[in-house]
């Protein structure tokens, strides 16, 4: 018998509502059939069965929410153990306890209905365990610090999710059995709710100021539109960014794209301006490669990446999500092209899928298209950079001690001022700029 898991899909996604079964209790699965789809907050993630056999229970019905570490299935593969498993691939990890929560054998069971305890944050097959693991130490601190963060009970998705979001997990006060501290301690403290987290100084001096409620109204905030905050916060929280804001005399490029649409439209590809800006780009980064990496601030690494997965942020109904064009480096113009188009049809229409969504290694969002010249976009974090792309307009430029009418592109880079200097940042432009303005050179990669 498989109890199957609601696992941690990434990308920030903790809960999930049943979109549509494809199997009814009693049916037959084979293993790696979609048996279900579950709508979360960026994706409609569907979901395959781990084992073969027969379908025996649904762990919520259409419309109802499901979390992660909850049961999804059970499914009867004919073996007499009970098995717990997972979507995904990964690692098994075990709670992580002291000597007192021998006593805690009876709570856990109740404990795990609400919360990600033994194994909920894991993705991969697992069978449950009742090993007690050594607790990890979050910080490098002496003895007496690094003791108390070992006595510390709280499961490995609030362990996690506390570093996430930058929060002190040794201040808190748990809600759960023996004071254990769950996910939701977390969200408190990271909300400005509990002891410690992420508040601002600001917020933790101020606070909210008291409102007038007349002639006011409140609306919840969507699953989407709270992930973009949270995933906003994180940046500005970690990331100390500063801009870098240039014009391109792009008027070349303009004339190369109008020259190529009819190619384009020969092939029913629509081609706008933003792959000729990926192509120069990726070429780009190749020259200055720790725009494609990232920080490892906790070992004080950077890594690099071999890899062009470029994002690109798309403008939905929802909010904004930043799918990305995988191996981007390997494609050719009109290639981006269709992959832009498939990737903004996907998110605008509810299809992106979480494999669209992992490994972006640098993104692109174009502000231009709603007419917009410049601004400060922010990093995606854990990226070091992003790239801010104004809409073309003609303006009178000197020329030769002449004025010429020419196409100008106002263009923004965000940097992760920990490892990314100003020099940098202005050799980045630099490049990119001689790269937009010589668009044959695109051809050539």
């Amino acid at each position: 018998m498989v109890d199957f898991k609601f696992a941690d899909i990434g990308e920030g996604i903790h809960e999930g509502v049943i979109l549509k079964w494809l199997f009814d209790v009693g049916d037959k699965v084979e293993e790696g059939d979609t048996i279900v789809v579950i709508e979360t907050d960026k994706v409609n993630a569907e979901i395959p069965a781990p084992e073969s056999g027969v379908l025996k229970k649904k762990g919520a019905e259409v419309g109802e929410t499901i979390h992660v570490g909850e049961t999804l299935a059970v499914i009867d593969d004919g073996s007499e153990e009970t098995k717990t498993e997972s979507p995904g691939e990964g690692k098994r990890e075990a709670d992580e306890t002291t000597d007192d929560e021998d006593k805690e054998t009876e709570s856990k069971k109740d404990e795990k209905k609400n919360d990600d305890d033994e194994g909920a944050s894991v993705v991969g097959a697992i069978e449950s365990s009742d090993e007690v693991m050594e607790a990890s130490n979050e910080h490098e601190e002496d003895d007496e610090e690094s003791e108390k963060a070992e006595r510390v009970l709280a499961t490995p998705a609030a362990r996690k999710m506390a570093k996430d979001q930058g929060v002190d997990i040794r201040a808190l006060s748990g809600s759960g059995a023996s004071g254990r501290i769950m996910k939701a301690d977390i969200q408190k403290a990271a909300e400005g709710g509990g002891e410690t987290g992420g508040k601002t100084a600001a917020a933790q001096t101020y606070g909210m100021p008291k409102l007038r409620e007349e002639n006011t109204r409140r609306e919840k905030i969507s699953k989407l539109r709270k992930t973009v905050v949270e995933a906003m916060n994180r940046s500005n929280t970690l990331i100390p960014a500063t801009t870098v804001m240039d014009e391109f005399d792009v008027t070349e490029l303009v004339r190369f794209r109008k020259d190529a649409k009819a190619t384009a439209e020969a092939k029913d590809i629509k081609l706008t301006y933003l792959p000729l800006i990926i192509k120069a780009v990726i070429q780009t980064l190749k020259d200055y490669p720790v725009f494609n990496a990232s920080f490892d601030h906790e070992n004080e690494e950077i890594v690099y990446k071999d890899y062009y997965n470029i994002g690109i942020a798309v403008d939905t109904e929802k909010g904004l999500i930043v799918p990305n064009i995988k191996n981007a480096d390997q494609q050719s113009i009109f290639d981006l092209a269709e992959a832009i188009q498939t990737l903004a049809d996907n998110a605008r229409n509810g299809k992106t899928k979480i494999d669209d969504l992992r490994d972006t290694t640098f993104s692109i969002t174009n502000y231009g298209a709603f007419g917009s010249k410049l601004g400060t976009p922010v990093i995606n974090h854990p990226e070091v950079a992003i790239l801010g792309a104004g809409a073309i307009t003609k303006k009178p430029v000197v020329i030769n001690d002449e004025i010429v009418i020419r196409d100008m592109f106002p263009v923004s880079l965000t940097i992760d001022h920990r490892i990314i200097d100003g020099g940098d940042a202005g050799r980045f432009m630099v490049r990119l700029k001689e790269r937009l303005s010589n668009p044959i050179a695109l051809l050539l990669s």
